[in-house]
């Protein structure tokens, strides 16, 4: 274990959490490593609309190209900004254990979303047309960066509230004391998860990184991800989708969404113990194709184009 494995990761506080956590569980193992931070064109680029920048992987292609180059042997990324296919070279080495998946709203200050208009801050088209969905009547503006920032950015503008995800903030301790659970808002495919990849050739990494895999969170992030992939055919698209266990069954919870929220489309499909859930996401994301998911994933494109 003479080797030292160089970490990539962005250098955001949360990322750098990440790496950090995957660094300690690497070294209890006797191995050696080191940490290499980047800034991505994700984080530098604040004032424009994620899904405008037509970038797949905007999060994570500053470490593809790192380790295509052999700048870092592996790379750590929150595994909902992971495209669904990887670059040539590059696989899927560990799914760590999920925290949790859940939305929750940080307000600041009384209001009643039934009546009043109130203004919500998210940079995500999936959290965008699910509170539009609810709530018609509200108004839902852009919100870019790093948690650190969007708290600030929370604070500093006079939205009402801000959607992030509950893993995120719990993890830095940035978790406030009060927040809401959007118990009825399905997550991003993999949310909560953390993913570690590594060069296809290289042997020792992927071997010691695979030690650090969580099963049930691998076969969940693997259908929630299939269901994504089969869906969105390469666009950036309002889908959400969560596997949960129930006993030795299998149960997916998906939709897709129109991005003003006007039109949704929802599955809720359970696999019988003892089923291959090798093509449970794909049979799913189907379904939803089949029934007005092919139309409505042709006018999010134009959408997303005009």
């Amino acid at each position: 274990m003479s080797k030292t494995i160089r970490i990539g990761t962005r250098d955001s506080e949360l990322a750098l959490w990440q790496a950090d956590t995957v660094e300690r569980k690497l070294n209890a193992m006797g191995y050696h490593t080191e940490i290499v931070a980047v800034k991505s064109t994700g984080d530098l680029i604040l004032d424009v609309p994620l899904y405008e920048l037509g970038i797949t992987g905007i999060f994570t292609k500053t470490l593809d190209v790192a380790m295509i180059n052999g700048q870092v042997d592996i790379a750590v990324h929150s595994m909902k900004d992971v495209p669904t296919a990887l670059p040539k070279g590059i696989v899927q080495a560990a799914v760590l254990e999920r925290a949790t998946v859940s939305d929750i709203l940080v307000t600041k200050g009384y209001a009643d979303f039934a009546i009043d208009a109130v203004t919500i801050a998210t940079g995500s088209l999936r959290r965008q047309a699910q509170w539009l969905n609810r709530y018609p009547h509200h108004t839902v503006v852009d919100l870019r960066g790093n948690v650190n920032t969007r708290l600030k950015k929370l604070a500093e503008n006079d939205w009402d509230g801000a959607i992030f995800a509950e893993a995120g903030l719990e993890r830095i301790d940035l978790l406030p004391d009060s927040y809401t659970t959007l118990d009825w808002m399905i997550p991003a495919p993999a949310q909560g998860a953390m993913v570690v990849v590594a060069m296809e050739k290289d042997i020792f990494c992927y071997e010691a990184v695979a030690k650090l895999n969580h099963g049930p969170s691998d076969v969940a992030t693997y259908i929630e991800r299939q269901f994504l992939k089969r869906l969105e055919g390469g666009c950036t698209a309002p889908i959400g989708a969560l596997v949960t266990f129930i006993n030795s069954e299998i149960r997916l919870e998906g939709v897709l969404l129109s991005i003003d929220g006007k039109e949704k489309l929802h599955i809720d499909k359970v696999l019988p113990a003892g089923s291959n859930y090798m093509n449970f996401g794909n049979d799913c994301a189907d379904e939803i194709l089949q029934n007005g998911g092919a139309g409505l994933m042709a006018q999010i494109k134009a959408d997303l184009k005009n």
